[in-house]
């Protein structure tokens, strides 16, 4: 892929590109980007590991919760769930929605990669109800529950960086003499960043940088137009905006995963590598009031998932067998709800429309 860059940035007149557009192309071209592309990301043999596939607790305990909420709320069993992986949150979802309701659950997955949507086929079983969708716009007007997990850390962002006093971006470039991409700064001129760094109060101190998610805000829009009544649930890492002023942050978080390790240059082996950054909560928030969606709360994910009863789940009798399928589960759940496990990495954001939480 590194030859498809070249070529690019030399078809500019500037001879570079945003870091949106090399994290575009990077991720989701349609035969080089690494989502689009055939190869196990997610898991042990992948490059990074997500909740839902430590364990089907999670998608099992999501499922019952919201189950209570259709009831106590009057919202529809309907589930639209945006960029849903190898889909083991939705099969154990519904599996659980099928077990403990009779009531009929419509569940709605938004997925680019053609990789994922073939895998997803493996474990799920399509029909009426059940559907793969191109967009978010084929259920339109959408009752029910908009959920994502990991969605926003994978989008393109922009990166501007405070140099001498001057707001920079980091653009990209290819340097011959390397036969490499390499970053160069330029006078930030996109007035829609520096909107945006107004609109969240951000002040970078000399030679600290951040990313800039502008793609964030039309997904929001879209989901609020979508949405006419019902929860939206997002699940991901990142900060507010005034963690983002702490010095352990000056770096920013742009970084890349490859077989469960840290890639701290991005631009090295495009394609090949998973590219994130940590989300901006704060914008999510702001951005979704802006559009109709009212903030309802946030919190850690083992704080969330302790609220909505998920220790009820653990099965306290003792098992001498490590591997029987009750140890296991039990291992499971605490790994969820543990200070020092997986969840307390990711936040639980809830936001809502038409509704009265």
């Amino acid at each position: 892929m590194l030859q498809y860059f070249k070529q690019r940035i030399g078809e500019r007149s500037s001879g570079m590109i945003t870091y949106e557009e090399f994290m575009e192309q990077a991720l989701y071209h349609p035969i080089h980007g690494y989502y689009m592309k055939s190869g196990e990301k997610i898991g042990r043999s992948g490059d990074f590991i997500t909740t839902s596939n430590i364990s089907d607790i999670f998608g099992s305990a999501i499922a019952k919760w919201f189950l209570r909420l259709t009831k106590e709320k009057n919202i529809e069993p309907a589930v639209c769930e945006l960029g849903a992986g190898n889909g083991r949150f939705a099969a154990a979802f519904i599996a659980e929605w099928q077990r403990i309701c009779d009531k009929e659950l419509h569940y709605y997955i938004v997925e680019e990669s053609p990789y994922h949507r073939e895998r997803q086929r493996e474990i799920i079983h399509f029909d009426q109800r059940i559907k793969q969708i191109e967009s978010l716009e084929k259920i339109s007007p959408f009752n029910g529950f908009v959920f994502s997990n990991e969605l926003f850390d994978a989008l393109p962002v922009h990166v501007v960086e405070m140099k001498d006093g001057q707001l920079m971006e980091v653009m990209v470039t290819f340097d011959e003499d390397q036969g490499r991409l390499v970053e160069k700064l330029v006078p930030l001129a996109n007035e829609k960043i520096v909107n945006y760094l107004k609109q969240s109060d951000i002040q970078l101190r000399n030679n600290q940088r951040i990313e800039v998610p502008l793609a964030m805000e039309p997904i929001i829009s879209q989901i609020a137009n979508v949405l006419q009544k019902g929860l939206v649930v997002t699940v991901d890492y990142g900060y507010n905006d005034a963690e983002w002023m702490e010095p352990v942050h000056r770096d920013g978080s742009l970084r890349g995963y490859y077989k469960h390790e840290q890639i701290k240059d991005i631009l090295l082996n495009p394609g090949d590598v998973d590219i994130t950054s940590h989300v901006q909560f704060d914008s999510i928030i702001r951005m979704g009031e802006e559009n109709g969606l009212k903030f309802l709360k946030q919190q850690r994910q083992d704080e969330f998932l302790l609220s909505i009863g998920l220790l009820e789940e653990l099965q306290n009798h003792v098992d001498p067998d490590p591997f029987s399928e009750v140890s296991r589960r039990n291992r499971a759940i605490r790994s969820l709800i543990m200070p020092s496990g997986i969840s307390s990495f990711f936040h639980v954001l809830l936001q809502e429309k038409g509704i009265d939480v």
